[in-house]
């Protein structure tokens, strides 16, 4: 059998993805710390942190729909790169509410399309050859882990306001590596070109985008409230970083061997099995999560209903969203899912948790899931009945 040859600029969107999740792995789990210790309120910190939320609905679909229609892809990541930069420079100087405020809309409104632009341009690289995929997605998951576990180490030594230091080299990093990434060459789509509009209502994509806004509506239950449970549980700070650390693992794991498991079982089946995983794994956490083995498996299964169903998606997307419409289909994903999925499962999950506690949001989380996968059920269907005219 052929070896297939790494994809052109692999190492690039390789060092892209570490440095863009890297900023991840310090932003998210630090900067409402960095907030508290300003003197902002409660309140005020969770509207900023919302704001995220709220911009991935916004950014993506405004860049995407900005770089297929001027086909300069590349440039406008570079342009995303430089204006996340400048904004973030404003963490350093904003002291009041309103100023970071303005600071969260401009970063999150140029970093919240990067993921979705710099996937668009790698897979048009690969042009339809998802071999490599996951061996490059990975390094994503490898620079969250290593920048999370580095910076708890270093603001524990140096303190908070060592935070956007740290904000500001990552960030420094995506744009001299996406500086260096160039528009690769398209190939003509084999099929006529078929607007968004009209792709956007077929029953079977509606059925897909709403089955990825519920998984992620489900995972805001770890991704929001996962350390409070585990800390309510009575486990330590220790253990609650290493059930963080292992759920990555797992994932980068998965990442490495996506390529024979989906030449084996196929994407349909693995994007259906990490939805009933999902299901599973709720329920699990909600119901056992005081055993240390049960939590432990649960988290180990992060392979599968994260980079499972992650990796499925993307490779269900390219169905329908290639060659001109792939930085906007991929643009769409990203709103749907992490944009809509994560707010609303945010604000659904944080009222269950105030009116019913901690295990009821699980069980939530389970049924949105159960949910999900009815809903890529009935779109792998309508899909073999589009296929059949």
């Amino acid at each position: 059998m052929q070896k297939r040859s790494l994809p052109e600029q692999a190492l690039l969107f390789g060092a892209f993805f570490f440095g863009y999740y890297g900023f991840v792995g310090i932003f998210m789990p630090y900067v409402s710390l960095y907030f508290s210790d300003l003197g902002l309120t409660t309140v005020q910190i969770g509207i900023l942190m919302s704001l995220a939320q709220v911009m991935r609905i916004v950014g993506p679909n405004l860049w995407g729909w900005v770089a297929d229609h001027t086909q300069q892809r590349a440039r406008v990541l570079q342009f995303t790169a430089l204006g996340g930069l400048l904004s973030f420079i404003g963490m350093f100087f904003g002291q009041t509410f309103a100023q970071m405020l303005l600071v969260m809309v401009f970063l999150n409104l140029f970093t919240s399309a990067q993921g979705s632009l710099s996937e668009a341009l790698m897979l048009t690289g690969m042009k339809g050859d998802l071999t490599y995929y996951g061996k490059l997605r990975l390094w994503g998951s490898i620079g969250y882990i290593v920048v999370v576990m580095c910076s708890g180490w270093l603001i524990d030594w140096g303190g908070i306001g060592l935070m956007p230091w740290i904000g500001m080299a990552m960030l420094g990093l995506v744009l001299i590596v996406s500086a260096r990434i160039k528009e690769p060459e398209q190939e003509k789509p084999a099929q006529e070109k078929v607007s968004m509009k009209v792709l956007v209502m077929r029953k079977e994509i509606v059925a897909f985008l709403t089955s990825a806004c519920l998984m992620i509506a489900a995972h805001t239950a770890l991704y929001v409230f996962l350390s409070l449970y585990l800390k309510d549980l009575g486990y330590s700070n220790t253990v609650i970083g290493v059930m963080w650390s292992i759920g990555v693992v797992a994932e980068i794991i998965f990442f490495f061997y996506q390529a024979p498991l989906f030449a084996k079982f196929g994407v349909p089946t693995l994007w259906l099995f990490s939805l009933l995983v999902a299901v599973i794994r709720f329920l699990m956490i909600g119901f056992g999560a005081e055993s240390f083995f049960v939590l432990l498996i649960a988290q180990i299964l992060h392979g599968v209903t994260f980079g499972t169903h992650h990796a499925a998606t993307v490779a269900t997307l390219q169905r329908w969203f290639s060659g001109p419409l792939q930085a906007r289909g991929q643009a769409l994903l990203i709103s749907m899912s992490y944009g809509m999925g994560g707010m609303l499962g945010g604000l659904i999950l944080s009222n269950v948790w105030d009116q019913f506690g901690p295990q009821v949001v699980y069980l939530v989380a389970a049924g949105f899931a159960l949910c999900g996968l009815i809903a890529a059920s009935l779109s792998l269907r309508w899909q073999r009945q589009r296929d059949l005219l």
